[in-house]
């Protein structure tokens, strides 16, 4: 079997082709059992069927460790245009390549690192995304990745107000409660359940300027939170405009809808006609990198795009 007949076959979502909607059963059930497992082992009552929750989850290890090695083989595939060792290397750099290798690597065993199996159901969210065609997972992260910047920026704000709010509950609260306000630190706690709303009450003011700092602290809180919550609100708002506004004026613009070619896509290496006889969609517009592309029938699809459909008729 050729390499390309290989990676066309672990693609997700490939409808026409047998052996593919196959594999994708063959994964989803894998990584369903190797959950279970992971899941069934933290009951004390269930001891007795260890060995075989550890025979199940040796299998599917196995398939992932045969998948993680098939997806480096076939990595050109995803990276036109690139070398094998240079495709193989950007395959193992990118999200889905680390949390493959997270989740079958021995240490990942380890209590704290097992946990990183669970990144494998976001592989069953992009199976359902090929068939629903929207492609709203991708579209949240690629507005995340648009407004980092001022992501980053409002974070490092709530970070500062949250150190500020503790460093002056604890000088009002020190003596007052110094089991609970011990140092500058300890009030760290405190001060980011306030500030995000939480408010567990573990841990309150007793005197009255703490009362009154805390009074502060909360509203500060409030505009903290809507900090990020607006900006990723005005990120969705900018990105459906650009497309409007890019592809025309018409009516029929306002029904577009945006996928992200990730690495699990199957128009990876397909070109925009292949996509419309096979898919019925018609492509209207491809970002790529930071151009902006207006594709013709042999335009071919490539990892990381954003391309801009017509809904089905």
């Amino acid at each position: 079997m050729s390499r390309r007949r290989i990676f066309d076959i672990i693609q997700i979502g490939n409808r026409s082709d047998t052996l593919s909607r196959s594999y994708d059963l063959l994964l989803v059930v894998n990584i369903l059992l190797n959950i279970f497992t992971l899941f069934c082992q933290t009951f004390d009552e269930l001891d007795a069927f260890t060995p075989v929750f550890q025979g199940i989850e040796m299998i599917t290890i196995a398939f992932f460790v045969l998948e993680y090695l098939l997806r480096i083989w076939t990595a050109q595939y995803l990276f036109q245009g690139k070398g094998f060792w240079q495709a193989a290397g950007m395959f193992c750099l990118s999200f889905d390549g680390i949390v493959e290798l997270l989740t079958i690597l021995p240490f990942a065993y380890l209590s704290g690192f097992v946990a990183f199996r669970m990144l494998r159901v976001v592989r069953i969210f992009h199976l359902f995304r090929i068939n629903a065609t929207y492609d709203s997972f991708n579209v949240i992260k690629g507005v995340l990745y648009e407004k980092r910047n001022q992501l980053v920026s409002s974070i490092f704000i709530i970070s500062v107000l949250m150190l500020s709010a503790s460093l002056f509950m604890y000088s009002a609260e020190h003596d007052a409660q110094p089991e609970v306000f011990r140092n500058g630190f300890s009030g760290i706690w405190w001060s980011v359940s306030t500030l995000l709303t939480v408010g567990y009450g573990d841990i309150y003011p007793v005197t009255p300027v703490g009362k009154a700092l805390a009074i502060v602290i909360a509203f500060l809180g409030v505009g903290a939170v809507a900090i990020p919550t607006g900006i990723i609100s005005a990120g969705f708002v900018e990105h459906y405009t650009r497309i409007q506004s890019e592809t025309g004026s018409g009516t029929d613009t306002f029904h577009l809808q945006t996928i992200v070619i990730d690495i699990d896509s199957a128009w990876i290496g397909r070109d925009v006609e292949d996509i419309r006889n096979e898919y019925g969609k018609i492509i209207a517009l491809i970002h790529r990198g930071e151009k902006t592309i207006r594709p013709d029938p042999t335009t071919t699809i490539r990892m990381a795009d954003v391309v801009a459909v017509y809904p089905d008729t």
